[in-house]
């Protein structure tokens, strides 16, 4: 669905926010990432990339980067991603990655580490960021838009 018939058709979910997804068709594969600000049911800002041989992790971090660089510090902002794992890095894990040295309890190196670091700093610049998890597919408006950014290298809409 392309970012033009998302609009048209969804308008459920929160009319205000950050939106991020990511995607990868195989993993790894080829992928996508979309970021969208929203406020009051209004398109501010979106940004939006792909890669030749990725996985879909890579993308959903990458689209909470591009995110949380589109709030200035100090606003109040839900930030929404479909990615749990996303989520539960950036408020619950690296807090305690980053004061062990960046390492995690079980064995092994934290996967996209330099896109995890980056995205727990932007997430500390901006206290006032409200990051949670939203259901992906569900008619969420903003939420739907992003996934046809992240999407968007399928059929080169852009």
């Amino acid at each position: 669905m392309t970012t033009g018939e998302v609009l048209a058709r969804f308008t459920g979910g929160p009319t205000s926010g950050v939106f991020t997804d990511g995607a990868s068709e195989g993993n790894p594969g080829p992928g996508g990432w979309g970021a969208v600000l929203a406020v009051d049911d209004q398109m501010v800002a979106q940004e939006y990339g792909s890669e030749v041989h990725t996985t879909n992790n890579r993308m959903e971090l990458t689209a909470m980067i591009a995110g949380l660089k589109m709030i200035p510090g100090e606003t109040p902002v839900g930030v929404y991603t479909d990615s749990q794992l996303v989520v539960n890095i950036i408020t619950k894990w690296a807090e305690g990655w980053k004061a062990k040295g960046w390492k995690k309890k079980s064995p092994g190196p934290i996967a996209n580490l330099a896109l995890v670091q980056e995205a727990y700093a932007l997430a500390r610049e901006r206290p006032a960021a409200n990051i949670q998890w939203i259901k992906a597919h569900s008619g969420n408006r903003w939420n739907e838009y992003a996934d046809a950014l992240a999407t968007a290298y399928r059929r080169e809409e852009f």
